[in-house]
């Protein structure tokens, strides 16, 4: 598990650590126990999240389209629960004990990931004779062959149409080239009990994000005063806490689920979300000081506690959340369902925002909160494009990208995810002192424009990997530094985009309705997650025992949708941009 990925990760976590808690210490008490719990709960949710998609296409042989279907249904649910998470905390539970609730079903869902049956198997029949599809290793690193008259062959899409065996001796059981039609091939061991006990674990993982995602980022903004300068420079603290669990979960799970096997990356992602549940309950470092007790008395209190208690609601809500995971575990294999949900959540949501804009706000409050759903809609064009990390990009880098595998010198594809938050690691410290110095100087850039950037890199990242293509190799395969740059203007969009939007919420939101703002912003990566299942399935292609039958075709596919995709992010980006002068004086600020 020693290679290079490690390595380069414990300097650059030793680089920024010092300056990051050096920082912390002149921000509002309670910043540091949100800090690392919510750590420990991206490592958790990024560990899983590095391999899932591979574990669905190699372990259970799904196809491209099906787990694209699946995982999109998955991860819009985790995002649009928080809406009636977010409104629970606010009306009932309090976001003390949602996060706490929560992070005990993410700890259940995490460890189920970590129960494993045998892989699914692929067999091809010819003229009533069958042979075994063999896969050997896991992720990029995974090698599928044909068993024929007991030995293993390579194969791949012949030049004609249908199946070509290569270096098949001319007296074997099969001809070298099968023309299209005249062989089948089905999947076999695919254990129906199994597959329930998976969607069941992703069920649990949905609904404890319901209840933790939104409430734990609230507490955040309630630390800080509206018109306190540390705000935005404490969000990107906080986005780096994430960031280091992502990080690290990028690193750890994938690549000793790679070495070891499935159920080791999705343990040790529920160890994490473990630890991030006690660093809550029980305090940051385990010396049995309640971490919630740590913050300010005043946040994250449920609004009426000794009704709470008298009328039992709060055990109600923990049992009818426990049979929302039944409904969950249905819905994860239903996106039309999904999509209808997100649609009318949407409609629900926003029908709220606007009856409260009209009855309950001042004008001023009204226009911020108007410049927080635009910011909404922004988000969610950016997410579409940057959550493919999990989807199409994952798959990029495994089937036509260079990565490196000599010993020390390897790099596997789940851990090109760590890439992202890698550069976060190193450059969000930068950001917060930045945004602090200019704040005080009065040039901070409003954050209309802010977004109107991220935009515009998000986009520009996939148009370098469509330039990139032009350097791949005989085997189609593009050089890392593409999907390294790539990342890098990503995460450049996401420190103007994320933390920036997190603090903007916070500040725009009145207190009465801040829960349901910031899962309404979480709508935004819901909706994210829908379309870029969508977007994945247009770069889906045609497997083998999960293996691509031709690295040039898929090459060619994601250089088409990359560009497409690239290309309408700047435009979108330039159009807010134009915008931003008029758009910020929504937000009544001095500048």
């Amino acid at each position: 598990m020693w290679n290079i990925v490690v390595a380069v990760g414990l300097v650059i976590t030793a680089i920024t650590i010092v300056p990051v808690i050096a920082q912390m210490r002149q921000h509002p008490k309670g910043l540091h126990i949100l800090f690392f719990a919510e750590m420990w709960e991206r490592f958790s949710y990024y560990g899983m999240r590095g391999i899932l998609f591979a574990y669905m296409t190699q372990h259970f042989l799904f196809p491209d389209k099906v787990a694209a279907s699946n995982y999109g249904s998955y991860t819009s649910l985790v995002y649009l629960l928080p809406l009636i998470g977010g409104f629970l905390a606010d009306k009932f539970l309090g976001n003390r004990k949602a996060i706490a609730f929560g992070a005990l079903l993410l700890v259940a869902g995490h460890f189920s990931m970590a129960i494993e049956q045998k892989p699914a198997t692929e067999h091809l029949s010819y003229q009533g004779k069958e042979f075994a599809f063999v896969a050997q290793g896991f992720q990029d690193q995974r090698k599928v062959q044909l068993e024929v008259d007991g030995k293993l062959y390579s194969f791949g899409k012949a030049e004609s149409g249908g199946l070509e065996i290569k270096g098949l001796p001319a007296n074997a059981s099969l001809p070298a080239v099968l023309p299209e039609g005249s062989y089948t091939t089905e999947v076999r061991g695919r254990d129906p009990i199994f597959v329930g006990i998976f969607f069941a674990a992703l069920s649990l993982i949905a609904m404890g994000v319901g209840f933790l995602k939104a409430s734990i980022s609230s507490i955040v903004g309630q630390l800080y005063e509206k018109d306190d300068p540390r705000r935005d420079s404490g969000f990107t603290l906080y986005y780096y806490g994430i960031n280091l669990g992502a990080f690290w979960a990028s690193i750890l799970c994938a690549g000793i689920g790679a070495q070891f096997g499935w159920s080791w990356g999705f343990g040790l992602a529920g160890i994490g979300m473990l630890l991030g549940w006690l660093v809550f309950v029980r305090g940051r470092f385990l010396f049995f000081t309640p971490g919630e007790k740590q913050l300010p008395d005043h946040v994250g209190r449920p609004p009426d506690p000794e009704g709470l208690k008298k009328s039992g609601a709060e055990w109600m809500i923990y049992a009818g959340a426990l049979v929302g995971v039944g409904v969950v575990w249905f819905l994860i294999q239903q996106r039309p369902l999904v999509f209808s949900m997100l649609v009318a959540g949407s409609v629900i949501v926003l029908a709220y925002i606007a009856w409260f804009m009209a009855t309950k706000c001042t004008p001023v409050e009204r226009q911020r909160l108007g410049l927080a759903l635009v910011f909404v809609a922004a988000a969610t064009v950016f997410w579409t494009l940057f959550e493919l990390a999990g989807t199409a990009l994952n798959q990029f880098a495994e089937r036509n990208t260079q990565l490196p595998s000599n010993g020390f010198f390897t790099v596997t594809s789940g851990q090109t995810q760590s890439f992202n938050s890698g550069f976060i690691l190193l450059m969000a410290p930068i950001f917060a002192a930045t945004w602090a110095w200019l704040e005080k100087r009065k040039r901070d850039p409003n954050d209309v424009m802010k977004f109107a950037l991220a935009l515009v890199q998000v986009g520009a990242s996939f148009l370098l990997l469509v330039w990139g293509a032009q350097y791949a190799d005989e085997s189609y395969k593009v050089p890392l530094i593409f999907l390294a740059g790539l990342y890098f203007l990503q995460t450049t969009g996401e420190l103007m985009l994320s933390p920036v939007g997190l603090s903007a919420i916070t500040k725009l939101a009145p207190i009465a309705v801040l829960s349901t703002m910031m899962a309404t912003w979480f709508l935004s990566s819901s909706w994210a997650q829908m379309l870029g299942g969508f977007i994945t399935e247009l770069t889906a292609q045609e497997t083998v025992g999960g293996q691509v039958l031709d690295p040039g075709k898929a090459l060619a596919t994601y250089v088409e949708v990359f560009q497409q995709i690239g290309l309408i992010a700047i435009g979108i980006g330039v159009f807010l941009g134009l915008l931003s002068p008029f758009l910020k004086k929504w937000a009544h600020r001095e500048h």
